[in-house]
């Protein structure tokens, strides 16, 4: 853990990613909704001091945040509660920072005020969550920059521990044991056609990165990226998968495939009985 304390009572954690691209360019995927749609989670904004910045991480799951700073290409904070009513306030700065070479460096540092430890553990989360999120950014900048994005987001929970839940969906899609760099496809019966590379593991074992290529058929495909794999989240277990298309055909193959993924993902993963 690496929770920076300060006498004031303000606790902090940062990361951050070099990444190709104008600070123009750079700004648009980090501070807009359809830019940071396009490697995080579906996000609208209203671009602008006091307006309001809401990401959508799954059904009910909305966080909404107010925009406090906003410094067009340099700099914007955004603050929100850590979780539940009560909860203390936390301030997401986002820095763009110009290096030589047509290369951004991006920063993000969370912030709160707290007198106690209670939210460290809260704080350590979202650090080490970013680090394969940010290699989502990197590889849009670098492959698909300026592209338009459609995206699919499956979000559901199950009784099962982590591993068992794993275990199911990543050997269902032939993700257990990936190694980067291996090729990938989806199985031939029951899925929508997706194949690419795997990009190695996500935040945790039970997760995976992948890179997804341009097959001919069927059409209309595009290529693009994905995150899929099983989080510990709040005592439960949740089931994700994120897969970003970019290009022309991007929402056509998104209006096609979304329905029968989630479909998918309900027969297997349907809500866990509560009580």
């Amino acid at each position: 853990m690496s929770v920076k304390k300060e006498p004031s009572g303000r606790r902090s954690v940062q990361v951050e990613i070099e990444v190709p691209g104008t600070p123009e360019e750079v700004w648009r995927a980090i501070a807009t909704g359809p830019g940071i749609s396009s490697w995080f989670v579906p996000t609208k904004s209203e671009e602008r001091q006091g307006g309001q910045v809401v990401s959508t991480f799954g059904p009910g799951m909305d966080c909404p945040a107010t925009i406090t700073v906003w410094q067009p290409l340099e700099r914007f904070v955004a603050e929100g509660e850590m979780g539940a009513p009560g909860s203390p306030k936390v301030a997401t700065e986002w820095t763009v920072e110009a290096r030589a070479g047509g290369k951004c460096l991006v920063r993000v540092v969370h912030s709160l005020f707290a007198s106690t430890d209670d939210w460290d553990g809260q704080l350590d989360g979202l650090e080490q969550g970013w680090p394969a999120i940010f290699r989502i950014l990197r590889r849009y900048l670098e492959t698909f920059r300026g592209m338009e994005c459609s995206a699919m987001q499956s979000v559901n929970f199950s009784g099962d521990a982590v591993t068992k839940a794993w275990e199911k969906l990543g050997g269902e899609l032939g993700l257990l044991n990936l190694a980067e760099g291996q090729k990938w496809s989806t199985p031939p019966h029951g899925f929508p056609r997706l194949t690419g590379v795997s990009l190695g593991q996500g935040m945790h074992s039970s997760t995976v990165l992948l890179g997804l290529d341009t097959p001919p058929h069927p059409a209309p495909h595009a290529p693009g990226s994905a995150y899929i794999g099983v989080f510990p989240c709040g005592g439960m277990v949740m089931v994700y998968m994120a897969i970003y298309l970019y290009g022309a055909n991007a929402k056509a193959a998104v209006e096609r495939d979304e329905p029968i993924w989630q479909k998918w993902m309900d027969e297997r993963f349907p809500m866990p009985q509560m009580g």
